[in-house]
């Protein structure tokens, strides 16, 4: 009997191409067909077919308080009763700038967007800009979205479908980014002589979450933010993934960096499209229609998305969410290990407060190279294992995970459950 979900996917595939609006979804790393879901609430999902499943992606990091939380939900209906789009200051917006320059200090002034896509293509056009140079440094496997100068060694969906460099991507553009592995400073320092006064920014996932999910090293980030400052180079902090979930202030809080530039989505949407960009005053007064470079949007500060945004950040605020988020992820954590250690498979485990992942590799992994150790093939039949006993992940080794203050004891303790039997099918 045909499935619904796999009559969707037929249809779509007609009109969609490969079926999907975002590579990832299409499970092709982990050999199956994606299932269409029909709602989702809390910490679960259900697909068109009627099946329920915990779920550990959230929306790909959005869901912080879980799916369809009321706060949310109720601010989203007060803003649509006021109007849905006005292309005109609304007052939201300056809430929204006024809450995350308060959060993140490094922020003096930002400028609203509707991805984080667009929040690092304007980071980078605006580094350079204001710096007067042209080539960037970014790292291997960080993701930083579809942007033609950064889509050179990508992570996420590029690295997925074994394209890390896209078609269509001028060569010219390439010239000008340098990709270096992560936490490997000498590399850095060797960039910056051999293109003295060219490099315009240095830009990275501070915690790159793209590639799986591994750590910078203990001096890795603050040389950046020394040897930036002392070539004359803005440091770019993409926490479109990081920022607002593991910590208040982002991972610039909890590795003490002021980066120059900063690039947000994600959880400042409460689940609709937004990205935000900002950093130090006189870096974004460049921007117009003040100065001299160019960024526009027509949707930008959407009353819905800011409404959304500021309604799930004061309630993560008013539950201390950030201290949920890390027991739970401290609860997930132990299980898993638990979990791994009976299953006797090479698995290494990563998490940083709510985000996760296991690398069916074995350790260290710092980079790129590390996580493509993974046995990719071990890593679909786990998802698929786990996915018929009713557990989500995502369907790329090359992905991270999440946890959200709606996860119960009891989903995750159920999870420990199906892992164990996942891997034992290994």
């Amino acid at each position: 009997m045909t499935s619904r979900s796999s009559e969707l996917f037929a249809a779509a595939q007609k009109r969609i191409p490969g079926g999907v609006n975002s590579p990832v979804r299409a499970f092709r790393q982990v050999g199956a067909e994606p299932f269409f879901i029909e709602r989702a609430r809390g910490a679960k999902i259900w697909d068109v077919d009627g099946n329920e499943y915990i779920d550990y992606i959230g929306s790909w990091g959005p869901a912080i308080l879980g799916h369809a939380p009321k706060v949310i939900i109720d601010a989203v209906r007060e803003a649509a009763a006021r109007g849905l789009s006005f292309g005109i200051p609304n007052p939201l917006e300056v809430e929204m700038a006024e809450l995350i320059c308060s959060w993140m200090p490094s922020i003096e002034k930002v400028r609203m967007v509707n991805s984080g896509t667009e929040a690092t293509m304007s980071c980078i056009r605006l580094a350079r800009g204001f710096t007067g140079r042209d080539k960037i440094i970014k790292f291997d496997g960080c993701y930083h979205g579809h942007v033609d100068a950064l889509l050179v060694k990508s992570g996420s969906g590029a690295l997925t479908h074994g394209r890390p460099d896209s078609a269509g991507v001028p060569q010219a553009f390439v010239d000008l980014t340098v990709s270096l592995p992560f936490n490997n400073v000498d590399l850095v320092r060797e960039t910056f002589r051999r293109n003295k006064n060219e490099i315009a920014a240095v830009i990275l996932e501070p915690i790159p979450a793209n590639a799986g999910l591994y750590f910078p090293g203990e001096d890795f980030l603050s040389i950046l933010r020394k040897d930036c400052t002392k070539h004359g180079a803005l440091l770019i902090f993409d926490e479109v993934m990081t920022g607002f979930r593991v910590a208040r202030g982002g991972a610039q809080e909890i590795y003490g960096i002021k980066p120059d530039l900063t690039a947000l989505g994600k959880v400042i949407g409460g689940g609709l499209p937004v990205g935000a960009f900002g950093g130090r005053s006189e870096v974004m007064d460049q921007l117009s229609p003040d100065g001299p470079v160019y960024q526009a949007g027509t949707l930008s500060g959407n009353p819905l998305a800011m409404a959304a945004g500021l309604a799930q950040l004061r309630e993560l605020e008013r539950i201390n969410g950030w201290k949920l988020l890390e027991k739970f992820g401290a609860q997930f954590e132990k299980l898993a290990r638990d979990a791994i250690a009976e299953g006797k498979i090479d698995i290494t485990f990563h998490r940083v407060g709510s985000m996760f992942c296991l690398f069916f590799a074995s350790g260290p992994i710092v980079d790129l190279a590390g996580a493509q150790r993974s046995d990719l093939k071990m890593f679909a039949k786990f998802f698929r294992a786990c996915l018929k006993r009713g557990v989500y992940f995502a369907p790329s080794q090359f992905e991270t995970g999440f946890v959200s203050t709606a996860h119960t004891q009891e989903n995750i303790e159920r999870t420990s459950v199906v892992l164990r039997e996942a891997l034992a099918e290994l």
